[in-house]
């Protein structure tokens, strides 16, 4: 079915019937002269008469395709390749993008980004073990259920040939492009580096992942600051241009004005909500563990097509407004320079009779409070971290945990934490 199609049917009925996520690596004509190759991060090409405008690059293992299927649609060359933010998976397949114009005997195409971009580029390469450790553990165990396609090149995060802009701008840049007018506009929100373009004649809004149909990246308990509310705030904007086509970086375009307002309305309303609530408890002197527990997204809210909590989820969005305006600290006093894990689950398990007894009340527990089962089963295996017979016990609580939970970021992180465990158990058998 055709994107723009499915996606009317989805969010007119509020059922999906389909995948709206779909990595084909296919390119499909969105409008006359624009074209949307659907990958794990979308590129979306305007054919300005000049020569191609692609907004993103897809990721290192999909860039190759996606050109591929660019090449199927038009043969004219890359003129410009704009980011919508640093991200591996919308700068990282650049690489092909290069190599296409030299195979073709084009000129390499010019990149414009936010001044951000290539402080984010230096920030990976610093950290480009920490960054390849923490997407294995993201998407750990789960890629292959989310129709995902994340590439097999995890030596380095971002590819040596990454390109990197040639052009910047800080707020607002106004480009030509063929006789039609181009706006980038800057504004943070999953990043400190994203942008969003607006064709005002065509009524075409590329959004980047201001909208990605699910509920907001706004709170990546691995990543760094990402901004709630000037994320709302964005998309404020965006309504007033009044867009008639929206093309996002993930999930699929939609089209109609009434339409598209009311779902960046949906996304923008839950983020104002959530900084209100928070920052009102905030005022109140309550501590994070209570705000934690306190402010919900209504289920209602979360049951609309593009507001599933299936990738990010509320929660760590809580966190991260938590973050922004009141620093690390939780509240807690000891928490404050506390004493190591280890330390403290030793000393506990000293208490109960031995870290035994605390993993096989963490079993018990997890037919009835998950959470409280994976705070005993991380105290039991701190205490006891070369025990086989708690590991085998600790693996098993999060695998139940993970198998309960929504997101993919809660599904990686718990798989990561049981495989932890049936590490220790292999090296004992080995041992």
């Amino acid at each position: 079915m055709h994107p723009i199609e499915l996606s009317s049917k989805i969010i007119d009925s509020g059922v999906i019937s389909e995948p709206i996520n779909r990595v084909t690596n296919e390119v499909t004509e969105l409008a006359t002269d624009l074209a949307i190759v659907e990958s794990f991060s979308h590129t979306v090409a305007f054919d300005t008469g000049e020569g191609l405008m692609c907004f993103d690059a897809s990721g290192a293992g999909s860039g190759e395709a996606v050109v591929s299927s660019l090449r199927s649609w038009r043969s004219a060359p890359v003129s410009t390749l704009v980011y919508t933010h640093g991200h591996g998976d919308h700068i990282g397949g650049s690489f092909a993008f290069a190599r296409d114009a030299e195979n073709q005997g084009y000129a390499r195409p010019h990149v414009i980004g936010h001044e951000n971009v290539s402080a984010r580029i230096d920030r990976y390469n610093e950290t480009n073990e920490w960054n390849l450790l923490i997407n294995q553990r993201q998407f750990g165990g789960t890629v292959s259920e989310m129709g995902l396609s994340i590439g097999e090149n995890w030596h380095s995060f971002l590819p040596k040939g990454t390109l990197r802009p040639d052009q910047t701008f800080r707020d607002v840049l106004r480009l030509d492009a063929g006789g039609t007018a181009v706006e980038l506009h800057h504004a943070r929100g999953e990043t400190d580096d994203h942008l969003w373009a607006w064709l005002p004649e065509k009524k075409w809004l590329f959004s980047g992942d201001f909208v990605i149909w699910y509920y907001p990246n706004a709170g990546n308990p691995q990543k760094v600051q990402r901004y709630a509310l000037e994320w709302a705030q964005a998309l404020r904007t965006m309504i007033a241009q009044g867009p008639e086509l929206l093309v996002p970086a993930h999930g699929l375009p939609i089209e109609g004005r009434e339409r598209i307002a009311s779902v960046l309305d949906d996304i923008a309303s839950s983020l104002e909500s959530l900084v209100r609530q928070v920052i009102e408890m905030m005022n109140a002197g309550e501590t994070l563990d209570a705000i934690i527990h306190t402010v919900k997204v209504p289920q209602s809210v979360l049951d609309k097509p593009y507001m599933r909590p299936a990738y990010d989820e509320p929660e760590f969005v809580v966190r991260n407004i938590w973050r922004l305006y009141g620093g690390w600290w939780d509240g807690a006093p000891s928490r404050l320079k506390p004493s190591t894990d280890a330390e403290l689950a030793g000393e506990l398990a000293a208490l109960v009779g031995g870290p035994e007894i605390l993993i096989d009340r963490a079993v018990a527990l997890t037919a009835t409070d998950l959470r409280l089962a994976c705070h005993l089963a991380d105290l039991a295996g701190w205490a006891a971290p070369d025990n086989p017979e708690v590991h085998a016990k600790r693996a098993e609580v999060y695998i139940a945990r993970r198998k309960d939970e929504v997101s993919l970021m809660s599904k990686g992180i718990y798989r990561s934490a049981s495989r932890e465990s049936e590490e220790i158990v292999q090296r004992s058998r080995r041992d």
